[in-house]
């Protein structure tokens, strides 16, 4: 593959949207996983895929400790979910959920171009006066809007599970300074269990970038082992968004 359309695949992935599905333009609130059935897709959410010549992780609802969540599945393969979105964050910053994965993923590295594989992600797309990028932000996400027809957003936030990284730690996508990935988890001391986590989505934007976070416009989930070449079980809880206490 021509290293220029890895890129795009790349950033278009991370972006959350794609050529294949197109998601609604507007939703209120993000729709609970423990609100499905087992063995159906999640309303509210769209298939992401990355093209015929990349295998699509497997995504369905099951029952887990006697509740309704999402599992992946995921052997060689790179596809997620997103679900549109329209949230000020600036009065529910509190980004809450719950994951679990079967293991970490040991050769995978975020910080590594060609590594970028990681058992769970959340994904978040925000909205922001895009004349204000550098030219190659703007640049890029012409290229992508070249080949798959969609935007990117003006800036990302990722959460990941790194098998090495500490908690709390932020760094630039290899790709693209606008994606922003912030390790949630680390390590293998909490695989195989739930692990319960809260983000102040504001502060982390605002570390990230600099600046004040504009409205968030669609979540994603995204596990992909393609990369790697591995084969990795995860479990995504209800994503919900919440006031910060006072």
């Amino acid at each position: 593959m021509p290293a220029s359309l890895r890129v795009v695949l790349v950033l278009a992935a991370l972006a959350c949207f794609s050529a294949e599905a197109a998601a609604p333009k507007k939703a209120a609130a993000i729709t609970l996983f423990s609100s499905g059935k087992p063995g159906a897709m999640p309303a509210g959410w769209v298939p992401l895929t990355f093209g015929a010549h990349k295998r699509p992780t497997e995504y369905i609802l099951s029952e887990e400790d006697n509740r309704i969540v999402l599992h992946a599945h995921s052997e060689r393969a790179s596809s997620g979910l997103i679900h549109p979105a329209r949230i000020d964050v600036r009065n529910m910053p509190i980004l809450q959920w719950q994951w679990k994965i079967s293991h970490v993923l040991a050769d995978a590295d975020n910080q590594v171009v060609g590594k970028e594989d990681s058992p769970v992600r959340i994904v978040l797309a925000f909205d922001g006066d895009k004349s204000r990028l550098p030219s190659k932000d703007k640049r890029a996400s012409a290229l992508v809007k070249s080949v798959t027809g969609r935007d990117l957003p003006y800036a990302q936030l990722v959460y990941f599970w790194s098998p090495r990284l500490p908690v709390g730690m932020v760094f630039p996508h290899p790709h693209s300074e606008r994606t922003q990935m912030v390790v949630a988890t680390s390590g293998s001391a909490q695989t195989g269990r739930w692990v319960t986590l809260s983000r102040n989505v504001v502060k982390d934007f605002r570390r990230a970038f600099g600046e004040e976070p504009g409205p968030l416009i669609e979540v994603g989930v995204l596990t992909d082992t393609d990369d790697t070449g591995s084969t990795v079980d995860a479990w995504y809880g209800d994503i919900r968004f919440a006031p910060a206490k006072r």
